[in-house]
């Protein structure tokens, strides 16, 4: 009934209340997903022509951008887009006023900031239209993994929201419908309340750091606990593994929808019900795929990842790059959508790892690569604290013996040669950022 309720009665009346246009924008969405991909395109190249010619005129920062590099957009031309030169962390940081439009006040703005897991940390704001299409956007991604509306929620999350007043507490109840295991204090004794709790409120889907869900799939697995069985498993925040994915469906008996976005711009991409790449939101986001010298690459080649914002303009953002790799694909989903594929991801731009004769090498990728390849590591981390020493972070797992360590090294050796000191580091756990994510690769050189 409450579920009923929610969808029918609670959601549609809370953005009444509010005058939102979250319902209108998912309901536009869930028609457009439908669109053959030339629609789409078409749809997507007027709203960034529009963003773009309204960015010239309202931010500070762009308008004189684009006047000092004599780019005229004043018509909706785009042959001039690719002249744009990429907008960094560090532009934002150190312009941050300049970003923001002048239809527009700080301080009645809503407000985020990244978690600076790539080194810097960036304040944000956001337009509520903005945050109305985000959220919207959001509803349809949950809604290719299983979930619905109004369904209760079981999240994996760190530092979980806590509901302060009436109207939190209310929304909480009736809409957001959400129960949460804290990923800043996961143990057994916290993982063993959340069963219970989840047995007694049985949520229909799980949503969560991939790492996270994964931890909290093994223990299930430990336990043997198997009647935990949601609709619909959402991996976002961090690269999901396969294995990880595997046990995970396995904890389930639940595919898992792995989901790609970042606080900048909302979501970038999202896997359907095939689960082979990720659809690209192309009503909301422009996504490049540039080499390093900021040109396209190819289908099925590795990119830097470069986003424009098409619903921001409180604070527009123009080719960001967001320090992701990542390849598309010019193939078509078997589920009909219109909506082009992100082939993969392969980390971020911090988590490749340099080699000392040039070149490198996506950590991620690699530290998966030895975890299904050496048995008797449980989790593992690669630091790089100069081009010639490695430190190997590892957790012992329950195969682990005398020969784990020496295969471990014969391994990342397959990679790196007897230039690169390779020091393995025995510890109990894989340690969190602030905000609960893991990181397993991360270069300071």
């Amino acid at each position: 009934m409450m579920t009923f309720l929610s969808r029918h009665v609670f959601y549609p009346l809370w953005d009444a209340k509010d005058r939102s246009q979250r319902l209108k924008e998912w309901k536009q969405l869930e028609s457009q997903q439908w669109w053959p991909k030339e629609k789409l395109e078409a749809l997507q190249k007027e709203r960034l022509s529009d963003l773009i010619q309204y960015a010239a005129q309202k931010s500070p920062y762009y308008r004189h951008l684009f006047q000092a590099r004599n780019i005229d957009i004043s018509h909706g031309d785009l042959s001039s887009f690719g002249r744009i030169p990429v907008t960094t962390k560090h532009d934002i940081r150190n312009n941050l006023d300049q970003f923001i439009s002048e239809d527009y006040r700080k301080e009645g703005l809503v407000n985020a900031k990244t978690g600076g897991s790539t080194g810097i940390s960036l304040q944000l704001y956001f337009d509520q239209p903005c945050q109305e299409s985000r959220n919207a956007a959001q509803l349809l991604a949950d809604r290719w993994s299983g979930w619905d509306l109004g369904v209760k929620k079981a999240s994996v999350w760190g530092n979980p929201p806590v509901p302060q007043g009436i109207k939190q507490k209310l929304r909480h109840h009736l809409l957001d419908r959400t129960i949460y295991l804290d990923t800043m204090d996961l143990n057994p004794q916290s993982m063993d309340e959340f069963v219970q709790r989840w047995r007694k409120e049985k949520p229909g889907a799980v949503f969560g750091h991939a790492h996270s869900i994964y931890i909290f799939a093994k223990y299930l697995v430990g336990e043997g606990v198997t009647d935990l069985r949601p609709d619909g498993i959402v991996a976002t925040s961090m690269m999901l593994l396969e294995h990880e994915r595997e046990l995970i469906e396995y904890a389930f008996d639940c595919k898992v929808t792995n989901r790609y976005g970042c606080e900048e711009v909302g979501l970038i991409a999202c896997e359907c019900e095939e689960h082979r790449g990720m659809h690209l939101n192309l009503p909301h986001v422009y996504v490049e795929f540039l080499d390093a010298n900021d040109q396209p690459v190819k289908p099925g080649e590795s990119g830097k990842i470069v986003l424009t914002d098409l619903n921001n303009r409180a604070m527009p953002l123009i080719r960001y790059r967001v320090e992701d790799v990542g390849v598309y694909s010019d193939r078509h989903c078997a589920c009909g959508r219109g909506l082009p594929l992100l082939e993969r991801l392969e980390g971020r731009v911090a988590d490749f790892l340099k080699l000392p004769g040039g070149g490198q090498v996506a950590g991620i990728s690699l530290v998966e690569r030895t975890l299904t390849k050496v048995p008797g590591v449980e989790q593992m981390q690669l630091v790089q604290e100069a081009l010639n020493e490695i430190l190997i972070n590892r957790v012992k797992g329950r195969e682990y013996n005398d020969q784990t360590d020496a295969n471990l090294i014969s391994s990342l050796r397959e990679i790196f040669n007897e230039q690169v000191d390779l020091i393995i580091q025995d510890v109990p756990s894989i340690p969190q950022e602030a905000s609960g994510k893991y990181r397993f690769s991360i270069c300071k050189v």
